[in-house]
């Protein structure tokens, strides 16, 4: 694959780094964990969606845009890293929030919510949770219009096909990176929320003919629909690269167990595996994707998913920022299995 003939911008500088966790792999007893450290791309304190980013605002930036509107939650990683690239670029950044659960929505909020004011996003508006995003962000794209900008629309997440290219390119780098530490992975981890960090990873670790299976541990919605959304991105980001073998109707596997009441929405194993990380390896883990994904991962090879002796790869989506907002869910009294010895 020729990535090199789409346009791109460059957030960070080199590759994400591999980390082999010891501390947490004697302690599971199980697999060698590692875990690809993409919590340290550009436009601290990192995150996935800086990979689509880079692909995204190269394609707004050469269809003349001067605007961006993009949409999340209310402490949205992906909407925080926008407006950090669009601060970058020089150009406005407009945020639709849907307010997913009642009453989360604060302008006073912490976490990503400051990191909005402290940036300057140029407006806000909320909306209900269930509302057509798409259609809501148009309206404002065409005010923008009304107005004289030229305003480029990024779906929620950076997931469409020219988003997931990032992550195509991230399949590649952790190739390139096992390689030279002599290090060759039995199965990678992933959050799979809106799509495009999974459904890039399929499509580059596929193309490459890796023979690596990649597992995803849904954060928001059920196999049903998880799925049928990860596999349609992974086909328009192939038809996008000018794949024409169709994609195996294996190559998406999601465990959705791991939810919990909703997106967003704190479970006790999250907060628990939170604390356990922090202890045992100094990472912190971010409370609505990475906490429950790697909690996840946890429970699986507990119940013999992977072999012990395999080598395992989980991708860091970053996101830490939000973990303030959090902070009254974490009681360290509650967990005495805390790697502290």
């Amino acid at each position: 694959m020729n990535l090199a003939r789409f346009p791109r911008r460059r957030y960070t500088e080199g590759e994400t780094p591999l980390e082999r966790l010891d501390r947490l792999s004697a302690f599971l007893d199980g697999p060698e964990i590692w875990i690809k450290r993409d919590d340290f791309l550009g436009f601290f304190p990192g995150g996935n969606k800086t990979r689509k980013l880079e692909f995204l605002m190269a394609d707004a930036l050469e269809k003349g845009a001067d605007a961006v509107i993009t949409c999340g939650a209310p402490q949205s990683n992906h909407c925080r890293l926008t407006l950090a690239a669009a601060r970058k670029e020089g150009m406005e950044c407009h945020f639709i929030i849907e307010e997913r659960v009642p009453g989360t929505y604060s302008e006073r909020a912490s976490g990503n919510m400051f990191l909005f004011q402290l940036m300057g996003v140029d407006s806000i508006r909320v909306v209900s949770g269930g509302a057509d995003m798409t259609a809501e962000m148009e309206k404002t794209a065409a005010e923008l219009r009304v107005s004289g900008r030229k305003p480029y629309i990024i779906p929620g997440g950076g997931s469409n096909a020219v988003g997931a290219l990032g992550y195509v390119a991230c399949a590649e780098e952790i190739l390139s990176q096992s390689f030279r530490k002599g290090v060759s992975f039995d199965r990678i981890f992933t959050t799979s929320g809106s799509s495009g960090t999974h459904a890039g990873l399929a499509v580059g670790l596929w193309a490459n003919r890796s023979g690596i299976p990649l597992t995803g541990i849904n954060i928001s919605r059920p196999n049903s629909l998880q799925v049928p959304l990860v596999e349609k991105v992974a086909r328009e980001t192939a038809r996008l690269l000018g794949i024409e073998e169709p994609l195996p109707d294996s190559l998406i596997q999601c465990f959705d167990g791991y939810v919990g009441e909703g997106y967003s929405l704190p479970t006790p194993a999250m907060t628990k595996t939170v604390v356990l990380l922090a202890r045992m390896e100094s990472i912190l883990l971010d409370p609505v994707y990475t906490g429950k994904a790697f909690a996840g991962m946890i429970d699986l090879i507990r119940q013999g998913f992977c072999r012990k002796g395999e080598k395992i790869l989980f991708l860091h989506t970053g996101g830490v920022s939000a973990l303030f907002h959090y902070q009254k869910y974490f009681d360290p009294e509650l967990f005495p299995e805390d790697g502290r010895r």
